[in-house]
């Protein structure tokens, strides 16, 4: 009875394996078919889409770092650039400072010198006037004092006989 049961167990369970492989089989070859590559080529699309991506993502750094030299490279020029400026503005400032000192001090010796000519000339002006003033002054009093000195006829007379001796023997 063992057998029968056992013999009735064993071939539908030999019958379900066989179906269930060939269903299995069936089912690799319509998966391996239909379902298997597209999911395989998508899974390879997907492969190469992140490789490239890696390959960009890397050339992508690989600029940034070139860029971000480039950018150090033209701050530093600039960074040059505006120190040469400002050097050539200081020098152009001392310069300009310079010359504006030099002829300050160029017309303000000018218009001392100018003073000192204009002082000079009114003082020989002064002097000239008070020579004639005193020449003035000297001949109204030589006038005065001949006048009264020769008043009279007799004064005369002897003046110029004085005189008249004096250049005889000069």
């Amino acid at each position: 009875m063992n057998l029968i049961i056992l013999n009735a167990l064993v071939t539908p369970a030999i019958g379900l394996i066989f179906w269930t492989s060939i269903v299995f089989i069936l089912l690799i070859f319509l998966l391996g078919k239909f379902a298997w590559k597209p999911i395989l080529s998508a899974v390879k699309e997907r492969e190469k889409g992140i490789e490239e991506a890696l390959k960009s993502a890397e050339k992508a750094k690989i600029e940034m770092a070139r860029l971000k030299s480039d950018n150090e490279r033209i701050l530093n020029e600039a960074r040059s650039e505006r120190d040469a400026l400002l050097k050539e503005a200081r020098e152009i400032k001392e310069t300009i400072l310079n010359e504006a000192k030099s002829k300050a001090t160029k017309d303000a010796e000018r218009i001392l010198q100018g003073a000192r000519e204009q002082i000079i000339n009114e003082k020989n002006a002064a002097i000239v006037d008070l020579k004639n003033q005193v020449a003035s002054f000297s001949i109204e009093i030589a006038e005065k004092i001949l006048r009264s000195e020769l008043s009279g006829d007799e004064k005369q007379k002897t003046l110029v006989n004085t005189l008249l001796k004096e250049v005889t023997l000069n």
